[in-house]
């Protein structure tokens, strides 16, 4: 299936909002069952974002983070298995999923979880146990399989900032090791000036130097003493080069 690429540009580990909420994206082309849910999960605490197709849930999830995200499968636009794809494979997103379905077969089961579901249940379902299910994925936290990026010989593992190239550790600022996050999940895409500081800094518009002063630091970091493994391309924006070699320490 030809589709829209999507990259994921918040954190992968999971983050309670101010008010402690735990933060549910539900997808769902219902609208009864939608506002079922939403007026029942609101009432428990919940902070709940809606859905109503996997096109719309993608967009949202390069927006904000969840703590677990709800997902039909039988949806318009992008199906709820097709969305899931995209979102552990593309956009490397690790958030427990749980599948809400009236598909309630072991092979629509086994789909479901070979495309990167956490947890399946099947409508009529209780909105208490439902809300259960939804406490206990929490607490779970994201999963593990997805905190390794990888491009050529280097390997930046989320789960503590280790940057290695090789055998070799690269030590980097933290705005530095956003901006290598970022291309590395876009690799082998072209990332323009304007992509990497939406997705660094966010709103807050950076001092005019200072992408090219970390990005200057990035490209000595990633020289192997002939070239460097990021590549400017002028007035179109970075890339990482995935066939330059570093010396072995």
């Amino acid at each position: 299936m030809a589709h829209k690429h999507y990259h994921f540009s918040n954190h992968f580990y999971l983050e309670k909002n101010m008010s402690g909420a735990i933060q549910i994206l539900i997808v769902e082309d219902n609208h009864q069952v939608m506002e079922t849910m939403l007026d029942y999960l609101e009432l428990g605490g919940f902070e709940v974002d809606c859905a109503y197709d996997g096109q719309a849930a993608l967009e949202l999830c390069q927006k904000s983070t969840y703590d677990v995200i709800v997902m039909d499968i039988m949806m318009p636009k992008l199906d709820g298995l097709q969305t899931v794809q995209v979102l552990r494979q593309e956009m490397h997103l690790s958030t427990p999923i749980l599948f809400l379905t009236a598909k309630d077969s072991l092979e629509d089961k086994k789909m479901a979880f070979n495309a990167g579901g956490d947890d399946y249940l099947i409508k009529p379902f209780s909105m208490e146990e439902l809300e259960l299910r939804l406490t206990a994925l929490s607490k779970r936290g994201g999963r593990k399989d997805m905190s390794l990026l990888t491009v050529g010989a280097l390997r930046f593992d989320l789960s503590n900032n280790q940057i290695v190239w090789g055998a070799k550790t690269i030590k980097l600022a933290p705005k530095q090791q956003a901006i290598l996050k970022c291309l590395m999940q876009k690799h082998p895409q072209l990332v323009s000036r304007k992509t990497l500081v939406r997705q660094v800094w966010g709103e807050d518009e950076p001092q005019s130097d200072a992408l090219r002063s970390h990005i200057y630091a990035l490209r000595q970091a990633l020289n192997n003493g002939q070239q460097s493994m990021l590549k400017t391309i002028h007035g179109q924006g970075y890339r990482l080069l995935d066939d330059i070699t570093v010396e072995h320490e």
